[in-house]
């Protein structure tokens, strides 16, 4: 089945999209309005672009009017936003921070979270968020309905329990984070496994031998064909 995507509506696109490039990670990105009120917003359009320079994209759709939303705007206000990632204890309050509240309304509060200080930015983190960056916003994409945001990770919290200190590695059988499928579908990043990356030594050895053992087998299925009378 093929789909030219030219010939699609806007909402069969989405549908195949987010569908099929999952699972997507969940930033609840934290933002500040130019009165000093708290703005909250879960974006699934989102990922790790780069460590050096260490960047984040956020794709974050306008209002049906055109309009932008509360997130969008405060970023090209001033500048900055606190990408706040998701796990299992804050999942419920995340869904809670993407109804439609009005502008001046604290969805941080409403939602039942706390808002702690940042080290470099006006907008606050969210306390119990299990990762914290904060991020100036370097540069934008704008489409008719979508703003495209880059933005520098300028500071990073992070929970003890969910890294070792010694190793940074992150501590996977604490850390199990939200991620988005297609629908009211999500998951939990529970069950994990190892994938190593061998050596090109490593995976020639292992081509090599398996052309040694496909050449054994033919050898011996030849013989057998022989010994058939």
């Amino acid at each position: 089945m093929e789909f030219n995507f030219d010939r699609l509506t806007k909402q069969e696109r989405y549908k195949l999209l987010v569908s099929f490039i999952v699972p997507r990670p969940i930033a609840l990105v934290t933002t500040i309005d130019a009165d000093g009120v708290s703005n909250a917003g879960p974006m699934s359009f989102f990922n790790v672009f780069g460590d050096e320079p260490p960047i984040l994209i956020l794709g974050i759709q306008h209002r049906p009017d055109g309009r932008f939303k509360d997130t969008t705007q405060n970023i090209h206000d001033s500048g900055e936003f606190v990408v706040n990632l998701v796990n299992e204890q804050i999942a419920p309050h995340m869904i809670t921070t993407s109804l439609d509240f009005a502008p001046e309304e604290d969805e941080v509060s409403a939602s039942g979270l706390t808002l702690a200080p940042s080290r470099n930015l006006r907008a606050g983190r969210i306390l119990e968020a299990p990762v914290s960056m904060e991020c100036r916003k370097t540069e934008s994409l704008e489409y008719p309905s979508r703003s495209v945001i880059v933005g520098e990770v300028l500071h990073m919290h992070i929970q003890d329990k969910y890294i070792d200190p010694r190793t940074l590695r992150v501590r996977p059988d604490a850390y199990h984070p939200l991620a988005r499928l297609h629908a009211d579908a999500y998951l939990y990043a529970a069950t994990q496994f190892e994938l190593p990356r061998p050596s090109m030594d490593q995976w020639q050895a292992t081509q090599e031998a398996a052309r040694q053992q496909e050449t054994v087998i033919g050898q011996t299925s030849t013989t057998m064909d022989h010994g058939i009378n």
